[in-house]
């Protein structure tokens, strides 16, 4: 199955740019996916995505099949019904969320057992359920089930974990395989590839992911505590390795600074729920730096966040205003905050699109994180007591 097609060649790294070709309508790459967790992205609807240009989005295989589960959403046809959203859908397995919840969960070859946060009700999740569930959901493109593993592991542990997670592999592939056939499933599976942070668990994971040819390939296990150098070494070893012709996908990273790294080497998709989280809390992504906007410095600030960027989609609202209805437990506050930062977000990868096919993305990368990690600091120290 071929999804993937290269539209243009950084002539001086390995960045480029290309068509996503999916059930739901194609998708240009570099794409950042907003993450929709139980199936709507936070303070955001799906209006406001399309409007954005957003045509891939994230949902959660963990959350949604604990809750509303796949009988309600296998009643509406799956989730692109359930929803209202005409566009893609990326799920994850859940592998994460399965990894994160370690004192309550047991890794064995037949799958993965956990207790639910909901209600402490126990289930298994196997490779082939993990792609049957995915399949009610309607996804787009659906993930392997995997083992995931942080920084504190030794090596032994991690060549284990990857052993599993190639092995659920090849299960979940010939499941995959199955319900296309059965059911006339379209979506494509990826695989992932972990490793941990270990270069030649990296290289064998390749290896052994790239004989199950999947239609595309993702890098699972990073962004998960490591020091930002460690991330960009594992990532500029990884990346070359992997197939040119096949989308490329690092799960889980959200910030300008990880985004640009990872477009420079090469990949093609991320995913992360930070944009939106942390407009929650109060911060802004703008190109002059990331700036809390509940500082008492932006009270009687008349400008929009970003004089680059339309913010919110023609309307203009001040930082003041923003600070204000933060202040005030207003829930527009939050909206439009995530508003912004999602398309900021949009805003980053098509600036990185265009440099791209310009050839000068080297140059883009450094000129924009030089303003953007000045503007950071300088709002951080004008904002100190």
């Amino acid at each position: 199955m071929k999804i993937f097609t290269i539209d243009a060649n950084d002539k001086n790294c390995a960045a480029r740019t290309g068509t996503l070709l999916l059930p739901h309508g194609p998708v240009s790459t570099p794409a950042f996916m907003p993450v929709g967790t139980a199936g709507t992205v936070k303070a955001v609807d799906h209006d406001q995505l399309h409007q954005m240009g957003y045509r891939l989005i994230l949902a959660n295989t963990y959350h949604l099949f604990l809750r509303p589960g796949m009988d309600t959403i296998g009643s509406f046809g799956g989730l692109h019904t359930f929803s209202s959203w005409n566009h893609n859908i990326l799920t994850d397995s859940g592998g994460y969320q399965i990894f994160s919840l370690a004192p309550f969960r047991k890794i064995t070859d037949e799958g993965a057992s956990f207790r639910s946060h909901l209600d402490g009700s126990r289930h298994l999740l196997t490779p082939e359920r993990t792609v049957d569930i995915q399949v009610t959901i309607g996804s787009d493109i659906q993930m392997v089930l995997d083992v995931c593993t942080g920084p504190e592991i030794d090596h032994r542990a991690a060549l284990e974990a990857l052993t599993t997670t190639t092995t659920w592999a090849a299960r979940a592939r010939r499941r995959w395989e199955e319900q296309q056939e059965e059911s006339g499933y379209a979506g494509a599976l990826f695989g992932i590839v972990q490793g941990n942070f270990f270069p030649d668990l990296r290289t064998q994971a390749v290896q052994r992911t790239e004989e199950l040819d999947f239609p595309g390939l993702a890098l699972g296990g990073l962004s998960v505590g490591e020091p930002f150098s460690t991330y960009c070494d594992i990532l500029a070893h990884t990346a070359p390795q992997l197939p040119r012709e096949k989308p490329r996908y690092v799960m889980g990273i959200g910030t300008p600074e990880y985004i640009l790294a990872a477009i420079e080497q090469g990949i093609d998709m991320f995913d992360c729920v930070f944009p939106t989280r942390a407009a929650r809390t109060g911060t802004l992504f703008t190109t002059d730096g990331r700036i809390n906007f509940k500082s008492a410095r932006y009270a009687r600030t008349m400008d929009s966040p970003d004089r680059q960027i339309d913010s919110f989609g023609g309307r203009q609202y001040s930082l003041g205003y923003l600070r204000h209805l933060t202040k005030s437990n207003e829930i527009l506050g939050c909206m439009l905050a995530a508003q912004h930062n999602l398309r900021f977000m949009k805003w980053l990868v098509d600036q990185s699109a265009r440099a791209i096919r310009e050839g000068t993305f080297l140059s883009f990368k450094k000129d924009f994180l030089e303003r953007y990690t000045e503007g950071t600091k300088a709002a951080r120290e004008a904002s100190s007591p």
